[in-house]
């Protein structure tokens, strides 16, 4: 069920990196993660540039990010040259464990074809395109923060080994131009690490919480459970679709990296003062983030980040809304770039609630959480939105915290 792959996917929030190293702050899975999947976005933007279109097959990018992903959490805290051994001396006995564990996750879910691609996901030996560019993404987000580890203690015992291990990893992967571009340090690296400082960025930042979580850990979680939601819709969305609402929600937050997090009580406690934000938001994008990227791509992020939890799709360069019954019956088709936008709210609600939950479970709570959960409940409690019930969501996610 999809709670309880929204409850799995947050364990990536208590997983701790680099913790046999010094660590200026927390380096989590779950944000090594969703930086891992913003870089294999541009390597597969600029691959498909190169390459020609149709090259990406993105709904393989986007399931093989969330299979590894998945494979990732089950077989915690394996140094890396152990799990290496490991996979090459007993694959298939650990896919077996982990499809094992995983089995009660998928056990509810109406796409039943999700467990079985993962299964043939695990069990597939071949080197395809995608693949490559998800293991490029993996050791430049590894790069990226041992990067920071390095400054802070270069003379710790192994760690010259570590960095050359990590340098010649990346050079395996130079065939992919967007590995070259990102090693140049100039505008695509840019544009990786000013997403990269969303880590630093905190949700609830006004209360204490455990597990604390980031904007860019929120981002992924987002887009993860909007995967799944467009999944179980009831109506076979086409791979545009897919593909809009998956990094629609990677990207929703983008402009807070130039705003940073401001929670919705204060966005509301004035009159005006979201559509204010809203502007500003959009002023930075254009001024500060867009520049980092090549001028194709501006109105694609633009469309992923402007008036995000609106359903909308393109018709002639113009944007326009529609309503879900709109979208299934007139412009489920890839020509319309669909998206549910709608979805992406109902999903960033859900994560939400799943942050504010698992907090109280493990004993902080405030009375910020207390009024949040009980007024996300009460307005979810009934709602329906793009074919799932997610008043049936939080209430079984509730139930499933609580237990």
């Amino acid at each position: 069920m999809i709670e309880n792959l929204l409850e799995r996917f947050f364990n990536a929030a208590t997983m701790e990196r680099w913790n046999d190293h010094i660590r200026p702050f927390k380096l989590t899975e779950l944000d090594k993660q969703a930086h891992k999947m913003i870089i294999a976005y541009v390597l597969a933007k600029i691959e498909e540039e190169s390459r020609g279109k149709n090259s990406i097959n993105w709904i393989n990018l986007i399931e093989g990010f969330l299979f590894d992903f998945l494979h990732r959490l089950v077989l915690t805290d394996i140094k890396p040259p152990v799990f290496h051994r490991m996979m090459a001396e007993k694959r298939q006995e650990l896919n077996e464990h982990v499809l094992n564990e995983l089995k009660p996750d998928f056990k509810g879910l109406k796409d039943t074809s999700f467990e079985k691609k993962f299964k043939n996901y695990l069990s597939s030996r071949e080197s395809t395109l995608e693949k490559r560019i998800l293991r490029a993404a993996h050791y430049l987000a590894t790069n990226w923060e041992f990067k920071i580890i390095y400054s802070t203690a270069p003379f710790i015992y192994g760690i010259e080994k570590t960095r050359e291990k990590i340098e010649n990893q990346i050079e395996d992967h130079y065939d992919l131009i967007g590995v070259q571009k990102i090693m140049l340090e100039k505008k695509s690296f840019g544009f990786v690490d000013l997403c990269g400082q969303l880590r630093f960025q905190k949700r609830w930042a006004h209360s204490p919480r455990i597990p604390e979580t980031s904007v860019m850990g929120h981002m992924l979680i987002v887009a993860a459970t909007s995967y799944l939601c467009t999944m179980e819709m009831g109506v076979k969305a086409c791979d545009k679709r897919i593909y809009n609402n998956f990094f629609a929600g990677l990207f929703h937050d983008l402009p807070e990296v130039m705003t940073k997090d401001i929670i919705s009580p204060v966005k509301r406690s004035v009159s005006e003062l979201e559509d204010i934000i809203k502007e500003y938001e959009d002023y930075q994008m254009k001024e500060g983030v867009l520049p980092l990227l090549p001028k194709t791509w501006h109105d694609e992020m633009l469309y992923f980040t402007g008036y995000e939890f609106e359903n909308k799709i393109k018709v002639e360069d113009s944007v326009k809304f529609i309503s879900f019954t709109e979208l299934n019956k007139k412009y489920n088709k890839n020509e319309f770039s669909p998206l549910d936008g709608e979805l992406l709210k109902a999903c960033d609600q859900l994560a939400a609630f799943a942050e504010v939950k698992i907090s109280i479970r493990h004993g902080i709570t405030s009375k910020d959480f207390e009024k949040a959960q009980k007024g996300m409940i009460d307005y979810w409690k009934s709602q329906k939105v793009s074919g799932n019930d997610f008043g049936q969501i939080f209430r079984s996610l509730e139930k499933l915290i609580e237990e």
